[in-house]
């Protein structure tokens, strides 16, 4: 699935963008020049992305430092935003942030100094009653972004408010890592543009549930036709297996991909490019269309 540049260059330098009034690339970030000017405009600024990977109740996804990193490394590159990476959760709050003894933290930050999440973390995850409270209100209220990948399906089990903002659950995965076909559904959408009709990707691809076509648009879905349908854990009886869907969460925009489970993978960049552009659109740096539709009639049932 590799899509390299003419060069064989993995890197993002290619991703940059152009826009006038902020400082692009490598160099200052908005926290070298204080909150204060974040907040007043007083300077112009960057996005910011806070790269929440909160494992501590988990396992600790192989794929998750290289992802982030690489999460890190698109924004600073190109310009386009600046990530936080916490391994904790302790920012997700709209309140105050202290530390263990009970004091506020120099340079502490909260939500309300972010514009976009990106979330890699897995299983129950420890937070207050507030914190979840805060953590729903910043996408759909302030209508700031959300961009989970991989196993961010597998976390929250016991916060159904949780499952119905990302749009769907991690259901197993009944193949394993296995080379299958990926159908795009949507070519236009941030990120898919350069990708071809059906290609073929080495993943570890998740079956989805508490999840309607209804509420989301999709855009990748497995081509299970290419699939051993009767392995134990495959629940569902059609053929419908969502991998990527945008959708919107109040006045926020929500993201979601299962790809991603090799650390390698984060290397490809075609899986650069499309959490690079997921960002981009969660950060409300460009537009696209996100009616809901149905499974497509012609996709027929699986076998």
């Amino acid at each position: 699935m590799a899509q390299q540049s003419p060069s064989g260059r993995q890197g993002t330098a290619d991703l940059g963008l152009s826009q006038n009034g902020i400082r692009q690339g490598p160099g200052k970030n908005s926290a070298s020049v204080g909150d204060e000017s974040y907040h007043n405009n007083a300077e112009p600024h960057r996005k910011r992305v806070l790269a929440w990977i909160d494992i501590s109740n988990g396992y600790q996804h192989d794929s998750v430092s290289h992802a982030v990193a690489t999460i890190e490394r698109l924004g600073y590159e190109t310009g386009a935003y600046d990530t936080f990476i916490r391994t904790d959760s302790h920012m997700i709050t709209k309140g105050e942030v202290t530390g263990s003894d009970g004091q506020p933290l120099l340079y502490s930050k909260n939500l309300n100094d972010f514009d976009a999440i990106f979330f890699f973390g897995v299983r129950e995850i420890d937070l207050t009653a507030s914190q979840r409270r805060d953590l729903l209100a910043f996408v759909h209220e302030d209508g700031k972004g959300f961009v989970a990948a991989h196993a961010g399906a597998t976390a929250f089990f016991s916060w159904p408010e949780f499952g119905q903002m990302l749009g769907g659950r991690f259901d197993e995965h009944p193949w394993g890592i296995t080379d299958a076909p990926v159908l795009v559904e949507d070519p236009k959408f941030p990120g898919m543009t350069n990708l071809p009709s059906t290609f073929h990707h080495i993943d570890e691809y998740y079956q989805i549930k508490d999840f309607s076509r209804s509420n989301v648009h999709v855009l990748l879905r497995l081509d299970v036709s290419k699939l051993d349908m009767t392995m134990p854990l495959v629940h569902h009886k059609d053929a419908d297996f969502p991998l990527a869907w945008a959708k919107t969460y109040g006045k926020g925009r929500v993201y979601y991909s299962a790809l991603g489970h090799d650390p390698s993978t984060w290397d490809d960049r075609a899986i650069q490019q499309m959490y690079f552009e997921a960002l981009r659109w969660a950060l409300h740096l460009t537009d696209a269309e996100i009616t809901p539709r149905p499974f497509p009639a012609a996709a027929g049932t699986s076998r």
